[in-house]
């Protein structure tokens, strides 16, 4: 019995596929003149933001490197016409494994082909001038088209590392603030400093570039609201709001550095056992140490007129560099943001960081912002002008040490000027 077989048709047409886009392809000409290597600089400056992996820049940068530069001119036609298997032993990888980069790169947009009948690759170019007369194989001319593209790309990535990078040292701000903060109140026995050590160790995550803006934005959020609460919750550690909450004209002692104690009661408690001659001899010493310091202090701090400054009059005073330091949100300036801005502010100005301790120490924190800010004022002044703002800044703690600094007639005189000027 004879039997007939029908022949069913492959749906492999054989070659390659065309499309819509493969289509509009064809015979591209470079519309203006571009430098090749400007052009691969651009893409590997963009990568990911356009499209283009590592190993897809590695495959351009070769046949860029293959064509020449009358190839970039007005009306020419990059074509790399070499075969597909130099290609592939010179990249050290398989012929399947170009063919891939190159799909990759024409769905970027970076790349097309122009096929022979049969796909092989040839060309010839012209002796003298170096043009090519035929060729076919991989078309770079839609790079140059590119270029406005990439050049527009480019732009939105060097805002947003700008943003980014802007963000994390903000973050690191913040942080190198909290961590002080904390062992401001440790130092002070706060009961809340083991608390907001905690809450920072929450935040406190290694940056790394594969964190996006949007989630390094969060985290700056929660690293400026623990920083508030904690600035706030430190407050009552500060001079002037004691003596602005004061109703005499003495300064209090200053609660930054000595935190208040409690009131001992009258009752004699008999469970405790009666503490030793050598103990007891070792307290009074530490007590009249204490209380020493702390009279030294007072008395460092009244002298000075610290007083009398009210934060619009330090706000007034402060120079423009000092108030970029300042926090930009829409609501109204504590001491404890003018505070951050000196701290921030002393390093550009050469003060140390124990400098800054010594006049905390002294003056408390809001008495080491005003010197921080005369400082600034006085290395700013065209005449007479504080050469070495660092010595500046320490010679006005030591005369505060000794009585004689006023702070509040330097202010009022800054002040004074400036309404002479206007």
């Amino acid at each position: 019995m004879q039997h007939i077989e029908t022949y069913i048709p492959s749906n492999r047409a054989g070659g390659r596929i065309s499309s819509q886009r493969f289509r509009e392809s064809f015979d591209q000409k470079v519309e203006e003149t571009v430098n090749r290597y400007d052009l691969l600089l651009l893409v590997k400056r963009v990568g990911k933001q356009a499209g283009f992996t590592p190993r897809m820049i590695q495959l351009l940068d070769y046949y860029i490197n293959f064509t020449r530069d009358i190839d970039w001119e007005e009306g020419g036609q990059p074509i790399v016409y070499q075969s597909l298997s130099k290609t592939a032993l010179d990249m050290g990888v398989n012929e399947r494994q170009i063919q891939k980069l190159e799909k990759a790169l024409f769905e970027v947009g970076a790349i097309t082909w122009k096929d022979s009948g049969n796909h092989k690759r040839y060309g010839q170019r012209h002796d003298k001038t170096g043009e090519i007369i035929y060729a076919y194989g991989v078309d770079l001319t839609p790079l140059a088209e590119m270029k406005a593209d990439l050049e527009s790309k480019l732009q939105d990535k060097l805002l947003y590392d700008q943003a980014w990078m802007e963000t994390k040292r903000q973050i690191s701000y913040y942080r190198s603030q909290i961590r002080a903060c904390v062992a401001e109140a440790y130092e002070k026995e706060d009961e809340r400093a083991g608390q907001w050590a905690l809450s920072y160790d929450d935040i406190a995550v290694q940056i790394r570039t594969n964190i996006k803006l949007p989630q390094l934005i969060e985290m700056l959020k929660a690293h400026k609201s623990l920083h508030g609460t904690i600035s706030e919750g430190l407050t009552k550690y500060d001079v002037v709001k004691e003596t602005k909450e004061s109703t005499c004209s003495n300064v209090q002692k200053d609660a930054h550095y000595k935190y208040p104690k409690n009131k001992q009661s009258n009752k004699l408690d008999t469970r405790k056992a009666e503490p030793s001659k050598f103990s007891d001899k070792s307290s009074n010493e530490n007590r009249e140490d204490e209380q020493s310091r702390e009279q030294t202090s007072q008395n460092a701090v009244q002298s000075s007129g610290l007083q009398h400054i009210t934060l619009k009059q330090a706000l007034s005073a402060s120079s423009d560099r000092f108030q970029e330091y300042l926090p930009f949100e829409d609501r109204e300036v504590s001491w404890s943001d003018f505070i951050d801005a000196a701290y921030r502010l002393k390093g550009e100005l050469g003060i140390s960081q124990n400098s800054w301790a010594n006049a905390c120490v002294t003056l408390g924190r809001t008495g080491g912002a005003i010197c921080v800010l005369l400082t600034d004022q006085a290395s700013q002044r065209e005449f007479n002008r504080a050469e070495k703002p660092a010595g500046y800044f320490n010679a006005m703690i030591e005369r505060g040490k000794s009585g004689t600094l006023n702070l509040h007639n330097s202010i009022f005189g800054i002040l004074k000027n400036c309404t002479t000027s206007i």
